[in-house]
């Protein structure tokens, strides 16, 4: 049974939200954020200039795509702040969070396309992680990239993505056949070095000394 956009879109946040509220996981999170993109935004093609020449187009997961989901499950407080005591190595509890998240990432993802499915919507996924290149550390399928495209806010000078709730979490996205109304994100930088240079937080604890200025960040260090 074919069913609105709207109905869609509730359809897709309210799948995201029960699956985390009910995840039975150690992590625990704050309420979800879900952005959607239009699948022939051009920003899409732009990743082949800015990320890598052979990143996948929503098209190339779903040939008739319509549209982009992006959602970001984040942290309580308490995940990211067991790393304080640590300079050389993350705390157990965010190493947990990393695979926790990935997983129920997956399960999200599959519960979606499914749900779709019985609606006639066709949708596909790209892995959590693990699905880049282990010598360049570039994925074909950017989750950070269609984030920020799908609304969900920009880049700040670590490289993550700065979200209304932090950057504390992880990412994942699918791309459908149905048209479905993109995500307007008023414009704002989140990053305080981006916006006054007030702001070297993320530089200054980098065990890895992997982020700079002047410099992309230094992947292979990271």
């Amino acid at each position: 049974m074919s069913m609105q956009p709207a109905e869609l879109t509730a359809l897709i946040t309210d799948t995201v939200h029960r699956m985390v509220d009910r995840a039975g996981t150690i992590t625990e999170y704050r309420q979800p954020l879900v952005g959607f993109a239009d699948a022939d935004d051009d920003r899409f093609l732009q990743l082949r200039e800015v990320v890598e020449a052979s990143h996948m187009l929503p098209q190339d997961l779903v040939a008739a795509a319509r549209s982009v989901v992006s959602f970001f499950l984040h942290f309580v407080p308490w995940v990211a702040k067991a790393n304080e005591p640590y300079k050389d190595q993350v705390a157990r509890e965010w190493a947990v969070a990393y695979v926790e998240t990935n997983q129920l990432i997956g399960r999200v993802c599959a519960q979606l396309i499914e749900s779709l499915a019985e609606h006639g919507v066709q949708a596909a996924a790209e892995p959590a992680t693990h699905n880049f290149d282990h010598v360049s550390l570039v994925s074909p399928w950017s989750h950070k990239s269609v984030a920020i495209i799908a609304g969900l806010d920009s880049f700040g000078l670590h490289q993550m993505v700065i979200t209304d709730a932090g950057c504390a979490g992880r990412l994942g996205s699918l791309v459908l056949d149905a048209e479905l109304p993109a995500s307007i994100l008023e414009p704002k930088e989140r990053c305080a070095f981006y916006h006054d240079g007030s702001c070297l937080e993320c530089a200054v604890r980098c065990p890895a000394s992997a982020i700079d200025t002047g410099e992309p960040l230094d992947k292979q260090g990271c």
